[in-house]
């Protein structure tokens, strides 16, 4: 058995449980780390002669670590090295050891990225889920949100990431990238997501949103006038996407009264999103290119469906 050393053990008197200690316990209990790590280690490098590489599983929770609190590869090494309940959950005893430096987090994030992990683990966490009884239900809710990036040219470079596009909503334009999602009706979970530059419509993204099986599509304005393509990946599904008003033609009393009632359920995709960019952060790119930003977000798509349901997830493991 592993002694618990000074640095872990310490000598206070008093302690509680913090709302990170909670958080970090709860998620340590909801995701799959078995499957997601046979996932991973057929790409994973195997000890040789050389240094031997840190763990799978410590790395996965590392990198998990930085979705959930928006950490860059050096801050999430710092962070590790500054608070106890995230050294506890990844399991590191500066006793015995050092955390993994910045430049090993880099590359596992590049392995994640290469050989395009970020969308097979969210994969893997929606299997997972429907074995847990958190099905399909036969109601999408489709929405599209904006991930800014910087639009200054003061880098190396002197340019613009060349993938991410303006964008505008309102009188307000916007620089990023759009982030499409389709929400279970039902669960609250994404089952479909895709990545695109800021100037991509939402309604061209539309049929890859859709799993075929619906019965209703819920819908903001901007996916108005999408009833035949609707019909044509969705044949059984009705179209409750909002009415749009256009230029002098304003909304009748009775399509303002349906556009309420459709909101109640769509505003369900909205709770999905704040987890995404306002629990977790990522309201900003953080890297250039659609490529690694993308499998950002698969990872944090997969994160978001087991924060969601954490609270059924533990009652079932109670049981």
């Amino acid at each position: 058995m592993k002694q618990i050393s000074l640095a872990r053990g310490g000598f206070d008197r008093y302690s509680k449980t913090t709302k990170r200690a909670a958080f970090l316990a709860e998620m340590d209990r909801v995701v799959p780390w078995a499957q997601l790590c046979a996932l991973i280690e057929p790409h994973y490098p195997k000890a040789g002669r050389g240094r031997h590489p840190v763990g799978l599983e410590r790395m996965l929770r590392i990198h998990f670590l930085q979705h959930w609190f928006n950490l860059s590869d050096p801050a999430v090494e710092e962070a590790l090295y500054e608070s106890t309940s995230m050294r506890e959950f990844v399991g590191i005893d500066l006793g015995h050891e050092r955390v993994p430096d910045e430049t090993t987090v880099c590359k596992f994030r590049h392995l994640l990225e290469h050989h395009e992990l970020g969308r097979r683990i969210f994969e893997e966490v929606g299997v997972h889920l429907q074995a847990q009884g958190f099905r399909l239900s036969t109601g999408t809710i489709v929405d599209a949100t904006l991930i800014a990036a910087p639009s200054s040219t003061r880098n190396a470079s002197g340019a613009r990431d060349p993938e991410m596009k303006q964008s505008k909503k309102g009188n307000q334009w916007y620089f990023g990238m759009k982030a499409h999602v389709a929400v279970d009706a039902r669960h609250k979970l994404i089952h479909r997501v895709v990545a695109t530059s800021g100037n991509v419509h939402d309604g061209k993204v539309l049929p890859q949103l859709l799993h075929g099986k619906e019965t209703a599509v819920w819908g903001d304005a901007a996916y108005a006038g999408q009833g035949q393509v609707i019909a044509q990946h969705a044949p059984w599904a009705q179209d409750f996407t909002q009415h749009r008003g256009r230029a002098y033609k304003y909304l009748s009393p009775m399509q303002r009264e349906i556009n309420r009632r459709r909101s109640k359920v769509r505003a369900r995709v909205e709770h999905v999103i704040g987890v995404i960019k306002r629990i977790f952060g990522f309201a900003k790119v953080r890297y250039r290119g659609l490529a690694k930003n993308g499998n950002r977000l698969f990872v944090a798509a997969a994160l978001a469906n087991l924060f969601t349901v954490r609270r059924p997830l533990l009652d079932g493991l109670r049981a």
